[in-house]
């Protein structure tokens, strides 16, 4: 059990990566952008052939990041320059990324055609580095011991993946909230929220659309790139379905920690990621269910997140209701103890 919430938490921290790009596009941008599915493969493809061919994993992410925030800003162009439709922008960039990843994962095979995945087993990624430098410490060995004291077993090779995760989202996590703070990222909310009135301010909302939908992609590459260096393989079909993932992961986490400000607001948005990892993974672990069975799960988590707090939020009314219900009855009572006229003293109010 253990070492399954472990592995939950590490893919849930490189998966909030991806959930904050979506949020930013979703949340903040008020923009539904379907082009997740194909930047996600991207990230991981780009990242995945340049090792292959033996550039630094650093270079290699940095270069899909750059890939990612291009992708965003062509269904950015599509939309605003183009003037089809947000929805439509977004399944457009998705179809043309399959065959687009299809190539530069093809890149690594000897007559270059279109190639459905690229394994990692071998390849030195950016995880693998950081545990080289991660084992001499024997940090692993007294994280291990102490949690052996406590009872649990079936512990983990190496605390160092989450470790580093944690930094490196911790990092991205002040980046967006400084990013949306600033004039262009005011800017990019207040589109959002209404271009009618911020193009009455004289700013081009059709600049900050592109520029919005280009950093939350460059986040959805980015996880992807991390995805294939922590999974160790780059797959076309590893996209599917992301988005719902990413909204999965907005809403649960808006849900339980709500969204009063920006910093709670992403901090919600990582939570939910990793929350809904560990619910996923513990429900892989029911008999009759296999990974088959994912993406019903997936839905079935993202209709309780919908749902539940709607109805906590009817329970929490219909209590207030009662409550001054009760508290109107006591006050009448008091009125008529003292003989007093509770209609004549309502109408003076």
């Amino acid at each position: 059990m253990f070492s399954a919430v472990f592995g939950s938490v590490e893919q849930g921290i490189i998966y909030a990566i991806m959930a904050l790009g979506v949020y930013i596009s979703f949340r903040v941008l008020d923009f539904p952008d379907l082009t997740v599915d194909g930047s996600f493969v991207t990230g991981a493809g780009v990242a995945a052939t340049m090792i292959i061919f033996g550039y630094h994993p650093v270079a290699a992410t940095a270069v899909a990041i750059v890939i990612g925030f291009l992708a965003g800003c062509v269904t950015g162009l599509l939309h605003t320059k183009g003037k089809i439709n947000a929805l439509l922008s977004g399944i457009l960039m998705m179809i043309a990324l399959y065959s687009i990843n299809l190539r530069i994962m093809g890149l690594t095979s000897a007559n270059s055609i279109g190639r459905p995945n690229i394994p990692l087993l071998n390849a030195e990624t950016l995880f693998v580095q950081f545990k080289t430098f991660w084992s001499p410490l024997g940090i692993d060995t007294s994280i291990n011991n102490f949690f052996s004291m406590l009872g649990f077993q079936h512990l983990p090779s190496t605390w160092g993946t989450l470790f580093i995760m944690i930094i490196i989202v911790l990092l991205i996590k002040f980046v967006v909230d400084w990013f949306l703070k600033t004039e262009v990222g005011l800017a990019i909310r207040a589109t959002g929220d209404n271009k009618k009135m911020i193009r009455s301010l004289s700013a081009n909302t059709d600049t900050l659309v592109i520029v919005g939908l280009g950093f939350s992609n460059a986040l959805v590459a980015f996880s992807g790139a991390l995805i294939a260096q922590y999974s160790k393989f780059a797959d076309i079909g590893m996209g599917i379905g992301m988005i719902i993932i990413g909204l999965a992961s907005v809403i649960i986490g808006e849900a339980i920690f709500g969204t009063k400000t920006i910093m709670r607001t992403t901090f919600a948005v990582i939570a939910g990621a990793i929350i809904y990892r560990i619910v996923l993974g513990l429900a892989l672990r029911v008999d009759f269910l296999d990974t088959g069975d994912m993406k019903l799960i997936t839905a079935v988590i993202v209709i309780g997140a919908l749902i539940l707090p709607q109805c906590f939020e009817k329970k929490r009314e219909k209590n207030r209701k009662a409550k001054r219900h009760a508290e109107r009855l006591i006050e009448h009572e008091q009125l008529q103890m003292k003989g007093g006229n509770p209609v004549a003293k309502a109408q003076s109010d």
